[in-house]
């Protein structure tokens, strides 16, 4: 940690070590779907989907542990374009009538086209998907 004083005024910040810079989980993209469909076929990758809903339990524990984990978020920011769909706004509502989605959360791998190549629904442990996402990304 460096620290500076300008006058009666101190300024201090960390440098982040490599464990700072190392993701996460799973960074979610936060632009439009048609943006994430965009995107993917620009960096030749597949499309994860997460549709959920606010007062959704296990979309909840999704996030809370599921999504936060290292290994989780290692595999996933490599080899997809991650994205978390609100299934109850204008957008979602798209996205639920175009994939006939009717539980939440419902998990979608995507080629850059939109055309689905796995779906799931429901809460899943990290290694469960991780082994989900090798369906498509071995």
């Amino acid at each position: 940690m460096f620290v500076y004083c300008l006058g009666s005024l101190f300024l201090s910040f960390r440098i982040p070590t490599k464990e700072a810079t190392v993701a996460k989980g799973i960074d979610f993209f936060k632009g439009t779907f048609q943006e994430a469909l965009a995107l993917a076929e620009k960096e030749q990758k597949y499309v994860f989907v997460e549709v959920y809903a606010t007062w959704c339990g296990p979309c909840k524990q999704l996030k809370r542990t599921t999504f936060k984990d290292k290994e989780v978020g290692v595999y996933f920011n490599k080899n997809f374009i991650n994205i978390a769909i609100d299934g109850e706004t204008e957008e979602g509502d798209k996205i639920l009538s175009r994939y006939n989605i009717r539980s939440y959360p419902t998990l979608l791998i995507l080629d850059a086209k939109g055309r689905v190549l796995t779906r799931q629904t429901g809460f899943m442990k990290p290694y469960i998907l991780i082994n989900f996402g090798r369906r498509v990304v071995p």
